[in-house]
């Protein structure tokens, strides 16, 4: 089967999960986040879900060896988390915390026509590219 095609099927899997599972609507986001207001714990569930069907799914793919269309898997080298990985963690939380959005989720929020999700999208890829030319120029 064509990679696009496999991709596209993913994704659009992938964007109907984050529409019934709410996890594009970001007032149930933050409504879950919020452990000391009006807590809202369903999407709890929907973590553990998608943590159990990755576990799964990892395992099965590490024993391939390869992945489905021949490519090698990337694994970390080391356990312990660098300082550019803790810091990436601190700014999706406080984002995802502030927002209600996480990119997968912003992407597909944004067909829904809602200019709050266009501005939140663009500052996440203006943010992508800033990181991009950060690493690039401490590099040379």
């Amino acid at each position: 089967m064509n990679r696009a095609l496999v991709a596209f099927f993913c994704g659009l899997l992938f964007g109907a999960g984050l529409i019934v599972s709410q996890m594009s609507n970001p007032a149930k986001v933050i409504a879950f986040l919020d452990i000391s207001g009006q807590w809202d714990p369903s999407l709890a569930l929907v973590m553990a879900g998608a943590v159990g069907v990755f576990a799964l799914g990892y395992r099965l793919a590490l024993r391939r060896g390869a992945s489905s269309f021949g490519g090698a898997f990337s694994l970390p080298r080391t356990g312990r988390p660098d300082k550019a990985l803790v810091a990436g963690s601190l700014l999706f939380g406080i984002g995802w915390g502030l927002a209600g959005f996480c990119p997968g989720p912003a992407i597909v929020a944004n067909s829904f026509g809602d200019p709050r999700v266009w501005v939140f999208t663009a500052a996440m890829v203006a943010g992508m590219a800033l990181i991009r030319l950060f690493r690039h120029r401490s590099a040379d």
